[in-house]
């Protein structure tokens, strides 16, 4: 009885309470810290294939160039620790960086050891796809000494929600990609089937990361409109977990219907192969409404590929006009199906059809174009996605490099 009346209450009054809830639970940060010392413990989804849990790998491979001794606390998928001792040797200075959003920052610190929280500084590394933060992120506030965000936009958007005068630090500190840059396995196009001949426009993406603000129907819209049912062009769209949102499959199926140069590729791949079949496209094409960061597009610029993409938001801390085919946008107010993506008065961008169908058109058809783009992209991103925010960071907060 209880479980019926709870399911009852809208999803957004229900998330609202479990993370007051949650933030009544978790271990209040110490006012007083030890200064930050000795290395770094990462906390997040390490052996999950999310965007926090990419993002909390980058940051152990480029502390690990940076010769700064980490350790990681691997939270797997119901944010309870794998194996709470495997921080054990870290000194007691070593900061807590915890790679998990607002909502459920406060339930993952309370699964934390208390031996892990006590006396470190606590630093939140949160994504948001929207430029206005929803109120279920303000909890969350109250349980960190500092929050670093993975793009300037999601900085923006997590500024409206600090108090007026706060004293918590906020830093933009995007994905450091380029310090582990992709590494394709040796898959080629004829081990995906794909054909040797044609100019193919690869559009990755996670149902599980928004059907509405990745934006595939836009892709598809854009593709028949540059191509129609020409043979030599072949838009591959890339889907990720398609079993646990089959209507959303549908509607793309339905969408592609008839169109023979449109495939569906909906196997799970190993991140080597995923990168291989990136490595094979002539274009990535994203249309996003909204990016908190824009892994995959980051990635298909540090292989080389050209890439056209939504000039809006997260995206933009390692793109320029002279590095990628910008599409130009609307901004319209954000509405996602499922009412995650939401918050009153938000906006996100829609694409300009046209003009993403115009920049496939023009660089399917000149393959100098592609390749001097591609590698105007890879030069843009290698020198946008290195380490130099993560070094600011850590120096602002005292922790020692080494030589």
């Amino acid at each position: 009885m209880l479980h019926r009346l709870w399911r009852l209450l809208p999803a957004a009054r229900r998330r609202s309470f479990l993370a007051r809830a949650a933030a009544l639970l978790a271990p209040r940060p110490a006012r007083a810290v030890l200064a930050p010392q000795g290395g770094s413990i990462v906390v997040g989804e390490l052996s999950r294939p999310s965007g926090l849990g990419e993002a909390a790998r980058q940051m152990r491979a480029a502390f690990d160039a940076m010769g700064v001794p980490n350790w990681g606390i691997d939270l797997g998928d119901r944010l309870t620790p794998a194996d709470p001792t495997s921080a054990d040797a870290a000194p007691r200075g070593a900061p807590l960086l915890v790679h998990v959003n607002g909502p459920t920052l406060p339930l993952a610190l309370a699964r934390l050891p208390r031996r892990l929280t006590s006396g470190r500084r606590i630093i939140a590394y949160w994504a948001w796809e929207l430029p206005i933060v929803p109120d279920t992120w303000r909890p969350a506030l109250r349980l960190v000494h500092e929050i670093w965000v993975l793009s300037s936009f999601t900085a923006d958007a997590i500024a409206t929600i600090l108090p007026p005068g706060s004293a918590i630090p906020l830093r933009a500190i995007p994905i450091p990609v380029a310090i582990s840059p992709p590494r394709p396995s040796t898959r080629d196009r004829a081990s995906f089937g794909l054909p040797a001949d044609a100019v193919i426009v690869l559009t990755s993406f996670s149902l599980a990361s928004s059907f509405a603000r990745k934006n595939p129907l836009a892709a598809i819209a854009a593709f028949r409109a540059a191509f129609g049912p020409r043979p030599d062009r072949l838009l591959l769209l890339k889907i990720g977990n398609p079993a646990h949102y089959q209507d959303d499959l549908a509607t793309i199926t339905a969408a592609t219907a008839g169109a023979a140069n449109i495939r569906l590729l909906t196997e799970t791949l190993t991140a080597p192969d995923a990168h291989a079949l990136t490595a094979c496209a002539d274009i990535v094409l994203s249309l996003h409404r909204s990016e908190g960061f824009g892994l995959v597009p980051a990635e298909a610029m540090l292989l080389g590929v050209p890439v056209i993409a939504t000039g809006w938001s997260g995206n933009m801390d390692f793109m320029d006009a002279d590095s990628v085919a910008l599409v130009p946008y609307t901004l319209v107010p954000a509405s996602d199906p499922r009412g995650v993506f939401e918050a009153p008065g938000a906006v996100w961008a829609e694409p300009d059809i046209e003009a993403a169908a115009a920049h496939l058109a023009r660089l399917a058809g000149d393959a100098p174009a592609r390749r001097a783009l591609g590698e105007r992209g890879q030069r843009h991103a290698r020198s946008s996605l290195g380490l130099a925010a993560v070094q600011a960071a850590i120096a602002a907060i005292g922790l020692k490099v080494a030589a």
